[in-house]
């Protein structure tokens, strides 16, 4: 019997792991190297949005250096679904975000510009500055994002493209992420819309009454890429005090593992706080329509 209570993935085994899934208006981190299967997981999960609450979920790609995940690609093998991308511009009519035809968009690109990277130490202080002059303008784009999608009955989002650093402190796309997860996902969406309107919010409070939603419906998975390639490593790796992970509500890490003499990959549910999760590292597979758990 589906539990109406959690958001779920649509994977029946890896919900079973999770006692049923996700708890709501929470954050869950799935760590795991490039190529391990982070992308499909996440894209089955947002796709699941459409059986579970009537709205796919939305995709938030932070890839800074080269091209996107290729998210595109992998919704239409994996599911025949078509992204609607958002257009990355920062002037908008207020009219777009109340017709769901304009508003509904399921994919944003926030860094389109490639080859930049992706530490702060890595810039000198004139190119830093210009980052977070840029990341200003950023915000907003991202804040019309998530608004315009939570208001037209979306639930779930995955954030997609976090690249490893030896120091959160020192990513500017982990800056990024504390801004929208604090600020947008986490925040009440009357305020979300203030910080969107501005001076403008008067003349747009009422269409605001009229598309409210509770932020606590709304569950986030984040994708992080590490440096550990084996599933023991990952098991074993530090959390830091005011890491993403020490404040994140579930940890699932994707990993590989050695079997009969080769590798194989796995993954492991390593924290879901507040529930009962099964510990139990299981086999998976990657195939054309996405992560299958399970032999």
């Amino acid at each position: 019997m589906t539990d109406t209570s959690r958001i779920q993935f649509g994977i029946p085994a890896l919900d079973d792991l999770l006692g049923g899934g996700l708890r709501p208006g929470t954050l869950t981190v799935v760590l795991g190297a490039t190529g391990i299967g982070k992308t499909q997981l996440g894209l089955q999960f947002a796709r699941n949005g459409l059986s579970q609450e009537g709205e796919t979920g939305i995709l938030f790609d932070m890839t800074s250096r080269g091209d996107a995940q290729n998210h595109a690609e992998y919704a239409q093998r994996m599911s025949d679904w078509s992204l609607n991308e958002a257009e990355f511009n920062n002037h908008f009519s207020p009219e777009e975000l109340w017709s769901a035809e304009m508003a509904r968009k399921d994919y944003l690109h926030i860094f389109q510009r490639a080859g930049r990277r992706v530490t702060i130490s890595d810039l000198e202080p004139d190119d830093w500055k210009e980052w977070k002059a840029e990341l200003a303008k950023k915000l907003q784009v991202a804040i019309r994002f998530f608004y315009g999608n939570f208001a037209h009955g979306v639930r779930r989002c995955v954030i997609d493209g976090v690249e490893p650093t030896d120091k959160a402190s020192d990513s500017f796309q982990f800056h990024l992420f504390e801004y929208i997860y604090h600020q947008i996902l986490r925040k009440e969406d009357e305020w979300v819309a203030r910080d969107l309107f501005r001076a403008d919010f008067r003349l747009q409070q009422s269409q605001v009454e009229k598309h409210r939603y509770a932020h606590e419906d709304v569950g986030c998975l984040l994708l992080l890429t590490t440096h550990e390639i084996l599933l023991d490593d990952l098991m074993t790796r530090r959390i830091e005090s005011g890491d993403v992970l020490s404040n994140a509500n579930t940890i699932i890490h994707m990993g590989k593992v050695k079997e009969n003499g080769g590798m194989t990959r796995a993954l492991h549910v390593a924290k879901h706080r507040g529930s009962a999760c099964s510990e139990a590292i299981v086999p998976f597979e990657i195939t054309d329509s996405g992560i299958v758990i399970g032999k």
